[in-house]
């Protein structure tokens, strides 16, 4: 997770919402990702969308089986349709995102009977320094 987080704080330097992703596979970095929508002027270049395409391309395959996926915030509904897609096995993340989070608020997107794979979740790791950073971003912001 320390790596997400300094994904995270590297993001928030450049403007961008302070979320940073991990791929790990056997205990090995695959990849590190920060957000970055307004750099790339793409809507979907969220930290665990980026992770997951720079680890399929170093791991050369499309299906991330056995993998894990760090990330800093709760995944919104589009990242954790990618995770599912990407069959990651386990989910660790920081702070919980009731606006826009999928995974325990919103649609919960793992629990619905057309979700084709559920990898395991383990909420709240490192929810603090997360929760910290975030609000940190946007105070600067209000």
């Amino acid at each position: 997770m320390r790596r997400a987080l300094a994904a995270a704080s590297d993001a928030a330097g450049q403007g961008e919402v302070p979320v940073g992703a991990v791929v790990m596979s056997a205990g090995d970095v695959v990849a590190v990702a920060a957000n970055a929508p307004r750099a790339t002027c793409d809507p979907t270049a969220h930290a665990e969308m980026l992770a997951i395409r720079a680890a399929a391309a170093a791991l050369g395959r499309d299906r991330l089986d056995g993998c894990d996926l760090w990330v800093t915030l709760e995944p919104c509904a589009m990242c954790a349709g990618a995770i599912a897609h990407a069959r990651i096995a386990r989910l660790y993340y920081g702070a919980p995102d009731p606006k826009g989070g999928a995974v325990e608020h919103g649609p919960r997107f793992f629990g619905q009977p057309t979700c084709h794979h559920r990898p395991e979740v383990y909420a709240g790791i490192g929810e603090r320094e997360s929760a910290g950073l975030l609000r940190d971003f946007f105070a600067l912001r209000r």
